[in-house]
């Protein structure tokens, strides 16, 4: 029998501190949530404090009365036209603004409150109001009918299902585009004979190949193209877009600004929503204080009150300490993201200088190894600094992610000068100019004209991330 014996073994083990795995999710943060994260820091530790907030606006400085020369650029939208309004146009103003901001109506409560003002029974209004809710975005089933009011009535059901699809958008409570179009055509005024046939023949339509279409339906080809173009003019396949979907509104804040100053770039971090922190004073006052003889109450020998005495500061004293360390951890990991966000942009904005002379469709390969390698930074590092992020620039506002993207050819960075982004939005910017339709094959000799050598099937792929249709779907 083999004997056991005692060993030791020499390893090393990364260990992950609570400050480097906080250092690290501040890195990540953009700048909204990084203000949420601040506030949630504030209310737990007491020896942190506000020094400064400028994305707060106080009751006072906002009502506070504004010099003559302020209230000229905010009460006239004309350089040449002094306007005060009174409080009455203020109030209204006011009203406009709050009425602008309302949150917009979604397709469920849109047809509920459509079917409210529509004669029903209760019964009936009931499995109605169930089948409303039980509709997508686009307005068809998110269940099947049958699945959904197991134990109602087929015919109850069946009169429900009329009564939906004939409120206001018509054609919703369907299960898919085809449905939706013949239930449109049904329900719509002065639709000319045979529409309903004609959308059975869908592809040939959309196709234009209209002599075939006639030949099956036995009409006209005069008849097929004037059923065709008001199915384009009044029936929609999707009617319940439109409609807000029922998800919080969630607002792009940047990160970071490029302008253009004296033909360089100047890169400004919005450092507005962050609020400036700094240590409480009467945290240092009380991690400074030191311990003075005679300071703790007399006690006779043997009570033990004077220990007690010394331990209660020291517990104090230590609990200032420890939140002011980690109080100074926080805000050198918000400096430190901030100073690496920076970093990263104007690194961004050097490999991608043609982006922001002349526009998207320059955008140059570029990859995260390209950027951690110029800076010195890990890969991830890069990664955490993008995601999320937002950067303003003079053609619009960009994710971090959005400028890096590999070559088209897939030799990385130095394959090609073109980028995945950059030839989709050359091929946006040729079927937006196109005076006849374009086939993808004719956008692909067209790049290749440019020296960009596309296969069809790819630039088919890149037009329907682009959500453009093909040249048979795209209709002036």
């Amino acid at each position: 029998m083999q004997a056991q014996r005692q060993g030791f073994i020499q390893e090393q083990r990364f260990r992950m501190s609570p400050q480097l795995f906080q250092s690290i999710e501040l890195m990540a943060l953009p700048v909204l949530d990084l203000r949420e994260k601040i506030t949630e820091e504030l209310e737990k530790n007491p020896a942190l404090e506000v020094l400064e907030d400028n994305g707060v606006v106080s009751l006072d400085a906002a009502y506070s009365p504004k010099k003559e020369e302020e209230e000229y650029f905010e009460t006239t939208s004309d350089s040449g036209f002094i306007s005060r309004p009174s409080s009455e146009a203020s109030d209204e103003h006011r009203k406009f603004i709050e009425g602008a901001l309302a949150r917009s109506e979604t397709l469920q409560e849109h047809l509920l409150r459509n079917l409210r003002l529509t004669p029903a029974g209760e019964e009936l209004r009931r499995i109605a109001e169930l089948i409303i809710q039980n509709l997508d975005e686009n307005g068809f089933h998110k269940e099947p009918p049958g699945l959904l009011l197991k134990g109602e009535s087929p015919v109850r059901i069946r009169e429900a299902l009329d009564l939906v699809r004939s409120l206001d958008p018509p054609g919703c409570a369907t299960s898919d585009f085809r449905e939706s179009l013949a239930v449109q055509a049904r329900l719509l005024p002065g639709a000319p004979e045979g529409m309903e046939q004609a959308l059975e023949h869908l592809e040939l339509l959309e196709r234009e190949k209209f002599a075939e279409a006639a030949r099956k339906l036995g009409r006209s080809e005069d008849e097929i193209r004037f059923i065709f173009k008001r199915i384009q003019g009044d029936l929609t396949p999707f009617p319940g877009r439109g409609f807000s979907s029922g998800e919080e509104t969630r607002y792009v804040v940047p990160d970071i600004q490029v302008i253009t100053r004296e033909g360089d770039f100047v890169i400004i971090l919005n450092d507005e929503e962050i609020p400036v922190l700094g240590i409480s004073p009467f945290f240092m006052k009380i991690a400074e204080q030191k311990k003075t003889p005679g300071a703790a109450p007399a006690a006779g020998p043997g009570t033990g009150a004077g220990i007690g005495s010394r331990a209660e500061i020291k517990q104090v004293r230590d609990f200032a300490r420890e939140n002011i360390r980690e109080a100074r951890w926080f805000i050198h990991s918000i400096n430190q993201r901030n100073h690496t966000l920076l970093r990263v942009s104007r690194a961004i904005v050097e490999f991608q200088r043609e982006f922001f002379v002349k526009g998207p469709k320059y955008l140059a390969p570029l990859t995260l190894r390209d950027i951690a390698q110029e800076l010195g930074l890990h890969e991830a590092t890069v990664s955490r600094t993008a995601n999320g992020k937002y950067m303003q620039t003079e053609w619009g506002i960009f994710e971090l992610r959005h400028f890096f993207t590999n070559s088209i050819s897939g030799m990385g960075s130095a394959g090609s000068r073109y980028s995945k982004e950059g030839v989709k939005e050359i091929i946006r910017e040729l079927i937006t100019a196109e005076n006849r339709r374009l086939s993808d094959q004719e956008i692909a000799e067209s790049l290749a004209r440019r020296g960009i050598s596309l296969a069809r099937r790819t630039v088919s792929k890149y037009r329907n991330e682009l959500d453009l249709g093909s040249s048979h779907n795209r209709y002036k």
